[in-house]
């Protein structure tokens, strides 16, 4: 016997999260589980407003309909929509053992620029010492000397940097003017510099700075080539599909040598630790980007490791079905 549900959740953000000059004052998603016999998954669909192609709306609409259907005994093709694909491929994936319960849980901390804050941070952090910092959201020059502080004061930090496309060429050199040319190295990428891919492999031709492709992954006539400066790419499965289209760019990335790293759209708890095992199992070698639950106020269902956020279980959630 199946027995499929949908929930739906709302949780207050950080006051200071701002995404593409909107704040985010809550995170709304949803999840769907799935039950048949004694096995059960389950699976988060949380578009991220301003970067996901569909709506929350829409997204609830089309889990329904999958949802009902596959209730009453069908095998209902997964939706179009990324986040709606990716959560449902998710929870089949849980329900027939494919999904590794092995996760990752190291997460390149998020950085807001103070050394000190990073240190403590990065000496619990095994392996090798690696942080994101945002960029993009204030002066360039600011960032610069920000990131050459980071670099000068912890000697054997990785850094990934990320601009979200929001600087103009003129902006980027001046970014690149105040990091250290000794340092460059020790940034691990920028993911899109720029505001077009074309000025984003200027950038990396004239300063030396590695590059990692985000956004460009899910245009249409994106194609996996090795290029010069390009390092990475960074793959947001909630913005991306199917946990197969997934497993089909890491498999693109590492046949050409770059680096493939799981990264989070702020998801929920249950959404991040599902994400760790994603990364354990797709890209072993790679410390993923998932510490973002921190900009939430509470965890929901699943707790990610050592979180003293309150959690919030099934039994609160607004039940759809």
């Amino acid at each position: 016997m199946r027995i499929s549900q949908v929930y739906r959740w709302q949780i207050p953000m950080d006051a200071g999260v701002v995404l593409r000059e909107r704040r985010l004052k809550t995170r709304d998603g949803l999840f769907i589980h799935l039950r048949e016999g004694e096995r059960e998954g389950w699976g988060e669909i949380s578009p991220l407003p301003g970067f996901s192609a569909e709506t929350l709306e829409e997204a609830q609409a089309a889990l329904l309909l999958w949802a009902q259907a596959w209730r009453d005994g069908a095998e209902p093709a997964l939706p179009a929509l990324p986040s709606v694909a990716f959560g449902i491929s998710c929870a089949q994936a849980e329900l027939s053992g494919e999904l590794p319960l092995a996760a990752d849980y190291r997460a390149a901390p998020l950085c807001s620029g103070d050394p000190d804050e990073l240190f403590a941070r990065l000496a619990a952090m095994p392996g090798e010492k690696v942080a994101k910092v945002k960029v993009g959201l204030w002066e360039a020059v600011r960032d610069g000397m920000v990131v050459n502080l980071l670099l000068e004061a912890i000697p054997d930090l990785q850094l990934r940097l990320d601009a979200n496309r929001a600087w103009t060429p003129l902006k980027a050199q001046q970014f690149a003017k105040y990091v250290d040319p000794a340092y460059r190295q020790r940034i691990a990428f920028i993911e899109e510099p720029c505001k077009t891919p074309e000025d984003s492999r200027a950038f990396s031709r004239e300063t030396g700075i590695a590059i990692a492709w985000d956004e460009s992954l899910r245009e249409a006539d994106f194609r996996f080539v090795a290029e010069p400066g390009v390092r990475a790419v960074v793959i947001k499965p909630t913005l991306t599909g199917s946990l197969h289209q997934v497993q089909q760019q890491v498999a693109a990335a590492h046949a050409l040598g770059l680096s493939a790293v799981i990264s989070s759209s702020i998801e929920s708890s249950l959404g991040l630790t599902q994400l760790a095992r994603v990364a354990a199992w797709l890209t072993p070698q790679t410390i993923p980007g998932l510490d973002t639950l921190s900009l939430m106020s509470a965890q929901l269902v699943r707790p990610w490791p050592e979180s003293t956020l309150p959690m919030i279980n099934m039994d609160t959630l607004e039940a759809l079905l």
